[in-house]
């Protein structure tokens, strides 16, 4: 078994938030990643990356064990403690949404699907898509204040690079959906909407995997020391 589409489940239900219960998923995969330095998140725009160069990816800060223990904790409890709606969460939701018609209604249909899993390295990593393309294409939607949606196109559009800020999260989610390309959509109400297309990158997805089976041996241990305790 390897990539499920959970197509029924509503993202934000609370189904899709039980179906995320104790997963590494792709919002969350930089909080247990050291990022790459700034050049190495860039990309040509005919998909093939720039010279890469090793770095120390698994993070051991504070940011990274807090996660370590909410996922272990959640896999515990089999629960998922609930979380404040911020009015940038709230808008982000509209805007997603206005994001969505206008690229449906510009460049291709989009289908909506929940949740997306795969299991194919031994670990369960997931995804929830703001939307498929086709058979082989995604879109990932960020709503963004004006200045931020600016400085996009000014520093990243025109060079086909997407803020260094979401490109763990891309690659993470073309890695769970084994697509060939992510458009990511960043969208401003007063603004034009600004498209970059994002293809698979083999170093960082490699270094996402490191990552994340370093995180998975740490939250089995942290349940195994736990359970210990009641046993």
């Amino acid at each position: 078994m390897t990539i499920t589409y959970h197509a029924e489940v509503e993202q934000g239900s609370l189904d899709w938030l039980q179906m995320r219960c104790g997963l590494l998923t792709a919002s969350e995969v930089k909080l247990i990643l050291n990022p790459p330095p700034k050049e190495e998140t860039r990309v040509k725009k005919n998909g093939e990356p720039y010279k890469q160069r090793e770095w120390n990816v698994v993070a051991d800060d504070d940011i990274a064990k807090k996660h370590i223990y909410e996922l272990a904790a959640q896999r515990i409890t089999k629960s998922v403690e609930p979380m404040f709606q911020s009015f940038d969460m709230i808008r982000g939701q509209t805007d997603e949404a206005e994001a969505r018609a206008r690229y449906s209604e510009t460049r291709a249909p989009v289908r909506e699907v929940g949740f997306i899993t795969n299991d194919r390295w031994g670990f369960t990593l997931g995804y929830s898509p703001d939307g498929l393309v086709d058979d082989d294409g995604a879109i990932e939607i960020k709503s963004r204040k004006q200045k931020y949606q600016v400085q996009t196109v000014v520093e990243y559009a025109l060079t086909g690079c997407v803020p260094p800020e979401f490109v763990m999260q891309l690659q993470t989610g073309l890695l769970v959906s084994e697509r060939q390309w992510i458009d990511f959509c960043s969208f401003s109400e007063k603004l034009p909407m600004a498209v970059i297309r994002v293809y698979p990158d083999d170093v960082i997805q490699a270094a996402i995997l490191e990552a994340a089976q370093a995180a998975e041996a740490k939250i089995q241990n942290v349940i195994a020391t736990y359970q210990e305790q009641f046993a």
